[in-house]
This record gives structure tokens, C-alpha cells and sequence, in this order.
């Protein structure tokens, strides 16, 4: 029975309920995990190519309209004089003394930030590329298709693109996140031209490039994950952050932009120099770099990967206990 009100009488009222949290709806699968996805959507991509520039018809004749032969039985270097420059850059890279250099300096950055471990996985990034590069070049097969801008040698994939990506992506381990990003695209583009000269100096061909470019992700993504995984970091994205999103994807848009403009324009004789198809794989790859590497670095772009106190003394937090817990 009630009067004159909607609550009934003679009956307690409920006490106010505690507020249920509403469930966020930026809220982000842990970063591991989502570095593990990335890795094996490289890796299918890294098949798929595999599969389809070495092993059919189709592939073989787009890499070789791309990059022709001078002749059948001839190399793929390009009729350009570009030709030195690109071989003095792969020379120059191709250094092992200038590569323990980067590899020491990336180390020593490491120790500096706290970093050490991930500065160790690093340098094994590099290291596996550079051995699952020379592994794949022995044991994938190359078909004969009696294609005229073809032949049965494999160069897939690049060693040289392959660790030059590990080696920019192995520095964002060791960076903090605001160093990050000022490195990420003059690295990205130092990639490109390392892929671009392979191709000009007739080392390689466009699916090679693009190989090493998913080979160093893949990696970089792997190695990313196990620490992230080691350190339970699940790097929440905090609040809606539309506005920061679509920055980044502006700005990861100006840069390829100005990799373009910067491949057209700036570098001398570039476009009149070598042929259409050259180009094209040029600019394709630069983008293809630019694009995967921007990717993976915007995902790991707040992640910390110092190993915790706990961590590295190998056991759990201890437990507070119980007289601790009332203040």
C-alpha cells in the first residue's frame, strides 16, 4: 500500500547502489598481442609475396617489367648514373665495421636508458634477418617459366633491406617514445634508399625489397612482443583520443608525401635517369617502407620496454600484509 508517494510503505528503501563503470570504448588489447597479430600478418604477407613474385608466371613477369634485364642472360643493373652512387651506398652500409658501430651505438644507448635487455634483442633482431635472408635465398626454389626477364637465380629477400630495417626498428626498443618519432622517418627513408640502390645496382628486384622491408617487421614485431609480454604491458590507450589519431595519420601522410617529392625532385636526375617500371618499384618500395614502418612504430609509440625491478630479480611482488594495510 502506498499514499500519496510511489515508494511503498512499511518497506526499507535501497541504499544507492554503487556506479557501474562504463566499459571504455578505446580500451586496447594488450600490446603483445597485438604485436603478435602484426607479426603473422607479415609473415602471411611475406609467404603470399614469396609465392607469388618467385614462384609464377605472373610475378616473375611484373618483377622483370618493372626491373628489365639488358639483355636475356644479361644483369638487372639499370642504364643509369645512379649506378655508383647506389653501389656506394650498399658498399658503405655493407660495412661490417660501420655495422658494429650501429649495433655498439644502439647497445650503449640501451645501457644509458635502462634498456639493456631490449638492446641485446636488438642486436639479435639483425642478426636473424640477416640469417633468414641468406637461409631463404638457398632454400626457396625458382622456377623456370622460360619468362625473357627472368631467371632461375633467387635473391628473395633482400638481406641488405632486410637489416637495415631491423636495424632502424631495433633503435625504437632502446628510444624513448618521444625520440621515437623524429627518428622514424629519416630512418624510414635511409630504408628506402638502401632498397632503392639494391634494385638500381642490379642486386635485387622489387619483390626482394619488399621481402626484406616484411622480414624486419615481422622480426621487430616478434621481439617487441616478447618484451612487452615479459613486462605485462598492456599499454591501455587512455581516453578518446580522435584528435591525436588522425594528427598521426596526417602526418605519416606528409611523409609520404615528401618521400615522393623528395625521390622526384630532389634527389638529381632520378626521375629522367632511369626507366618508368625502375621508378615505379622505387617509389613503391620507399611507400611500402614508409608506410609498414610508420605502422609498428605508432603502435609500440607509448610503450616502455625497461624490464621491471621484479622481473629482473626473477621473482613476484611481494605481498603487503595485512597490519601494513590499515592506515
Amino acid at each position: 500500500m502506498s499514499i500519496g508517494s510511489s515508494f511503498p510503505v512499511g518497506r526499507s528503501t535501497p541504499g544507492p547502489q554503487p556506479a557501474r563503470p562504463l566499459p571504455h570504448a578505446h580500451a586496447a588489447a594488450p600490446l603483445g598481442l597485438r604485436l603478435l597479430a602484426v607479426a603473422l600478418c607479415c609473415l602471411l604477407a611475406l609467404t603470399l609475396t614469396a609465392t607469388v613474385f618467385v614462384r609464377t608466371y605472373p610475378g616473375q613477369w611484373l618483377d622483370g617489367v618493372l626491373l628489365p634485364r639488358a639483355e636475356r642472360g644479361g644483369g638487372y643493373e639499370q642504364q643509369t648514373v645512379l649506378v655508383g652512387p647506389a653501389k656506394t651506398v650498399l658498399a658503405t652500409f655493407g660495412s661490417p665495421t660501420l655495422l658494429a658501430a650501429l649495433l655498439g651505438a644502439m647497445l650503449l644507448v640501451g645501457v644509458l636508458r635502462r634498456r639493456l635487455v631490449a638492446g641485446i634483442v636488438g642486436v639479435g633482431m639483425v642478426l636473424c634477418a640477416v640469417v633468414v635472408a641468406g637461409a631463404a635465398k638457398s632454400v626457396l626454389p625458382r622456377p623456370d617459366l622460360q619468362i625473357e626477364s627472368s631467371t632461375t637465380h633467387n635473391s628473395f629477400p633482400s638481406g641488405h633491406v632486410a637489416a637495415a630495417t631491423t636495424l632502424l626498428l631495433a633503435f625504437m626498443l632502446v628510444l624513448p617514445g618521444w625520440a621515437r618519432r623524429w627518428l622514424v622517418v629519416p630512418g624510414a627513408a635511409g630504408v628506402s634508399v638502401i632498397a632503392a640502390a639494391t634494385m638500381i645496382a642490379g642486386w635485387h628486384r622489387f619483390s626482394d625489397a619488399l621481402g626484406g622491408v616484411l622480414l624486419g617487421v615481422a622480426l621487430f614485431c616478434l621481439a617487441a612482443a616478447s618484451l612487452a609480454g615479459w613486462r605485462g604491458d598492456h599499454d591501455r590507450v587512455g581516453g578518446p583520443d580522435g584528435g591525436g589519431l588522425w594528427r598521426r595519420l596526417a602526418e605519416a601522410a606528409l611523409a609520404l608525401v615528401a618521400l615522393v617529392w623528395a625521390l622526384m625532385v630532389v634527389v638529381p636526375g632520378l626521375a629522367a635517369s632511369v626507366q618508368r617500371g625502375a621508378l615505379v618499384a622505387i617509389v613503391a618500395a620507399g611507400a611500402s617502407t614508409m608506410f609498414l614502418v610508420g605502422s609498428v612504430v605508432f603502435l609500440v609509440r607509448s610503450a616502455d620496454f625497461v624490464a621491471p625491478l621484479s622481473a629482473r630479480r626473477g621473482g613476484p611482488p611481494q605481498p603487503v600484509a595485512e597490519s601494513q594495510k590499515i592506515s
